[in-house]
């Protein structure tokens, strides 16, 4: 097995590409140890030293360290634990219990939010995801527009940038309505 990795824009974090799938569809995002209980390969990371969160896409694992670790200390072991999972043939999650899909709200504002809710799937995920991490809508009220940055983006130094001057210019070009996106803790 041989497992790639590349640089993120925050240099916190490592995105590490198994050349296997990671997650069927989605993303999950375990930024403390505590949030690792429903994923093995996450619990397995969390027990190296140094590892401050991690976040899996469809087909890559990103890594977060702490400030005062180093990735050429770090990264052989985080390499040894992605590629002990895979051999284990363990499950990268537990399955989960069937949940409710969310409701659609149809108050005067659901034609803007499922706009915005597309323009970030199809134009702003995909490009989020090959820096390894994700964004996640949180609702939209006046004007604005409440995102979450996950993965590697979460903490960048570049993901005010990203959300002031990237995404809130794409959205309020194409729904007028938007005055402002603004990013909200998880």
């Amino acid at each position: 097995m041989f497992i790639q990795t590349e640089s993120t824009p925050n240099p916190a974090t490592l995105k590490f590409i198994p050349g296997q799938p990671v997650l069927d569809g989605g993303t999950a995002d375990f930024p403390k140890p505590e949030a690792a209980g429903k994923s093995p390969l996450a619990t397995r990371l969390f027990q190296i030293e140094g590892v401050d969160g991690v976040f899996f896409g469809t087909d890559f694992v990103t890594v977060t360290k702490a400030d005062n670790f180093h990735w050429e200390h770090m990264k052989p072991p985080v390499l040894g634990a992605i590629m002990e999972h895979y051999m284990s043939g363990l499950p990268v999650m537990e399955p989960r219990e069937a949940q409710e899909e969310e409701i659609e709200d149809d108050g005067p504002d659901s034609e803007i939010i499922k706009q915005i809710k597309d323009l970030l799937d199809t134009r702003v995920r995909p490009a989020v995801a090959q820096d390894g991490g994700d964004i996640v809508f949180h609702g939209f009220d006046r004007g604005v527009v409440y995102l979450h940055m996950q993965g590697a983006c979460s903490g960048c130094p570049s993901s005010t940038i990203t959300l002031k001057m990237g995404i809130e210019n794409l959205l309020r070009h194409y729904v007028p309505e938007v005055v402002e996106v603004r990013p909200v803790a998880a």
